[in-house]
């Protein structure tokens, strides 16, 4: 075989295995296959039917008549007959989880467990350790190996498993899932090994695990009936009933022919779609037909007692306590917190990824059993971070001694990072038009395993270029935090947390003055670095700048270049003593309001990233969800049918680089703040209204750099008529571009303004050019 890839190498290892949990050959002969199709040399003579077999697969080309599919299963009964195994599984509910606890250690200590399962416990199970595409899985090797040989191969779990896994059988393990290839025998052992590592880590994180067996033929031609005759459904009787409204909802894409749309349905993502709805299924509790495994409607459940004392979390009963002891500074932990054995492990695996050098004397002395896997294993975004910027040019470090920044241990510490202290941001990202891609442009296994690790890198790349582009340094604490940590030193740290990477999903805590510009620059850099590894990202849509974006200032965004694929955004900008959980969840719907904007945008031809922020200044600030805060809220109704939102939020990448700009034009000229907020608030009392008191705050400016700079970088760049020939002026107002008021029901009227308020105080200055002199911020004033 020819420059056989990895997808063809595990194909003939589980035919080479054949279908009993015994293989058909000697272990030594599969090992010899498959090291000899590594190596580009003859595999043995008993195993080389089989890969003649995997070449022919490879070769067939897509039949466009029954008649054509038919002849297959005759001329290669081999192909048709023979069964491989699909696996697909890992965590759900994964926020439940994580975001169950209240404090910063242990919702990282939550995520960084999860992590270690995904991206090293599961790949063991395939020695992956041994594979030059798993780094953290050969930093860990050790462990690796514990994992096969202490726990996957005792007699009371799946002892013949690991012999039938090779590292070629992975398919991708990011993101929180794994797909992959096995022995058709081994398909629900290697299912429930999946399942069990995650309850007997973590105790109570939900997991789900399923498999099926497929035709050799199905991974070309997608799903295929055990039988092949004239009345089978393919592509001359799908043309013959485009219009059934079930086949037109399954096989139908936009600006796709029929053809096409059918031969892009019928690939290996088929089978993919198979295991998801499998998958599903067995997570939502139902019984799956010839299935013979137990069922999963009972989750893990820790039972408490009214008259027992719980958890820090109040979930579970405590069954220890982390006190600390008078003539040993080594015992406990601060605040002598109770744990129930799940969040102790929380804590414990977050001490070792933040490589906290405060003891763990206080789970040893527990007598508990299990261990979280060493440094090797649990390793923190942080520390990949420090990896990445010791790779890369840079002048994060400048001056400071790299062995003395240490990671932040709270939110108060990112808090402490920001101008003006005491706020932090939750940055929520997420990849848009993921599923599409993958239906339309995924055609094999191969296509899928290079999807993944493009997209985990990207991902991971963007967010550590927005980290060090944007933080510039690392922050030196002050000294009530630095008192804190009994440092009599000066202590300097990563002023942010990742908690988690995963896929084409990212959430950050960062200091609230740089968390829109950091989310900027992720999606900027996501889509970047798409482009540059692989021609098939790029877009052939165009869009008219014109149209998509309202910011018209500044260089306009390069149409004929677009990313498939994109980065949505929500960022909460609120204060350092916000609930997690509760933040957790309002950035969430800031995400999803930015996809909504991303999915409406992509009608005129965009198909970049959106961006939807919020600044909440306290806790009480919304009583029931963004959605509801904006629309009772911040939209108001005028005469002759307008309707005024006080808000323009989502943005698109552009938009908001726009936005950036406008804020620190209008720091650098040092506005009143008085007269902002005094703009701010006649907005409400309606659209001529609001044009007239603003044309007057503009028009009293003495200073005649700051009347222009209003006017460039507000006015210009924001507030112009949609019709070209039309030279009125609606700010502070933007009326919505051609083309896009089929959306609103009434003529509808946005605003920067509110947004350029909220922000005011989280922007720095870019430049003193326009300073207003001390006298004439006194005469505004007056």
């Amino acid at each position: 075989m020819e420059n056989p890839s990895s997808v063809m190498i595990a194909i003939a290892w589980c035919l080479a295995w054949g279908d009993e949990q015994k293989p058909k050959f000697d272990l030594t002969v599969l090992q010899k296959m498959r090291q000899a199709l590594k190596d580009g040399k003859n595999v043995p003579e008993e195993v080389q039917t089989l890969v003649r077999q995997v070449q022919e697969l490879q070769d067939l080309p897509f039949p466009n008549r029954v008649e054509e599919l038919k002849q297959y299963t005759d001329k290669y009964p081999h192909l048709w007959d023979s069964q491989i195994g699909l696996v697909y599984g890992g965590a759900t509910k994964i926020k439940q989880y994580v975001f169950e606890a209240a404090k910063l250690p242990d919702i990282r200590g939550a995520s960084a467990l999860l992590d270690r399962i995904n991206l090293v416990d599961l790949p063991a199970f395939f020695s992956c350790e041994n594979h030059p595409d798993y780094e953290q899985c050969q930093r860990a090797k050790n462990y690796c190996k514990e994992i096969r040989e202490e726990w996957l191969d005792k007699a009371e779990n799946f002892p013949e498993l690991s012999k039938a896994l090779i590292p070629e059988l992975v398919i991708y393990s990011t993101g929180g899932n794994i797909l992959a290839f096995c022995p058709t025998a081994f398909i629900n052992d290697l299912a429930d090994a999946i399942e069990k590592r995650y309850t007997e880590e973590t105790l109570t994180a939900n997991s789900c695990a399923v498999g099926a067996e497929f035709k050799l033929l199905e991974i070309n031609f997608g799903l295929l009936p055990n039988e092949i005759d004239d009345d089978t459904f393919w592509l001359d009787k799908y043309i013959k009933n485009l219009e059934n409204p079930l086949i037109k909802a399954y096989f139908e894409q936009p600006d796709t022919s029929p053809e096409q749309a059918f031969r892009e349905r019928k690939r290996f993502n088929e089978l993919a779609g198979r295991l998801a709805s499998l998958f599903n299924q067995r997570r939502n509790g139902n019984s799956l037909p010839k299935i013979d495994r137990p069922l999963h409607r009972y989750p893990p459940m820790f039972e408490t007692h009214p008259y027992l004392k719980r958890d820090e979390g109040d979930r579970r009963s405590a069954v220890m306590q982390a006190k600390t002891s008078p003539d040993d500074s080594t015992q406990g932990l601060p605040g002598d917190p109770c744990f129930s054995e799940a969040s102790a492990r929380k804590r414990l695996v977050g001490q070792i990824a933040k490589r906290d050098n405060s003891s763990t004397k206080w789970y040893e002395n527990t007598g508990f059993k299990w261990q979280p896997g060493g440094k090797e294993a649990v390793e923190s975004w942080v520390h990949k971070f420090e990896r990445f910027l010791y790779k890369t040019p840079n002048k994060y470090y400048s001056n400071i001694n790299i062995n003395e920044v240490e990671e932040a241990r709270s939110v108060r510490d990112i808090g402490d990072a920001s101008n003006p202290k005491g706020f932090v941001a939750y940055i929520y990202a997420d990849g848009n038009n993921m599923g599409g891609y993958i239906q339309k442009e995924i055609q094999n296994p191969e296509q899928y395993k290079l999807f993944s690790k493009d997209i985990f890198f990207a991902t991971e790349i963007s967010v550590y270029t927005a980290l060090m582009e944007h933080l510039i340094e690392p922050h030196k604490l002050s000294p009530i935090l630095q008192a804190e940590r009994n440092s009599e030193k000066e202590v300097w740290i990563h002023p942010f947390e990742i908690l988690t990477i995963g896929g084409d999903d990212v959430m950050l805590i960062v200091p609230a003055d740089k968390a829109l510009a950091i989310a900027k620059t992720i999606g900027e850099e996501f889509e970047k670095i798409l482009l540059q590894k692989r021609g098939e990202y790029k877009s052939n849509k165009t869009y008219e700048p014109l149209v998509v974006h309202r910011y018209q200032g500044g260089k306009q965004a390069i149409s004929d270049n677009q990313c498939k694929l994109s980065m949505s955004t929500g960022v909460l900008i609120t204060a350092e003593d916000t609930p997690i959980y509760y933040a957790e969840k309002l950035t969430n719907q800031l995400l999803k309001s930015a996809k909504k904007g991303a999915k409406e945008l992509k009608k005129y031809g965009y198909y970049g990233g959106t961006v939807d922020f919020l600044v909440m200044k306290s806790v009480t600030m919304i009583s029931s969800n963004i959605s509801e805060f904006r629309s009772n809220g911040l939209t108001k109704y005028g005469t002759r049918q307008q309707k005024l939102k006080l808000y323009a939020a989502p943005y698109t990448l552009h938009e908001l680089g726009g936005l950036l700009e406008t804020a620190k034009a209008l720091k650098d000229a040092e506005f009143p703040r008085s007269q902002l907020y005094q703009i701010r608030s006649l907005l409400e009392r309606g659209k001529q209204t609001a044009i007239l008191n603003y044309r007057y705050f503009r028009v009293r400016l003495s200073d005649k750099k700051a009347q222009d700079l209003l006017k460039t970088q507000f006015e210009d760049a924001w507030c112009k008529p949609k019709e070209n020939n039309n030279n009125g002026n609606l700010a502070p107002w933007m009326s919505l571009k051609e083309g896009k008021e089929e959306i609103e029901e009434k003529v509808t009227y946005e605003t920067i303004w509110r947004d350029l308020v909220d922000l005011y105080p989280f922007i720095g200055k870019a430049q003193n050019n326009y300073s207003l002199t001390k006298s004439k911020q006194q005469t505004l004033q007056s």
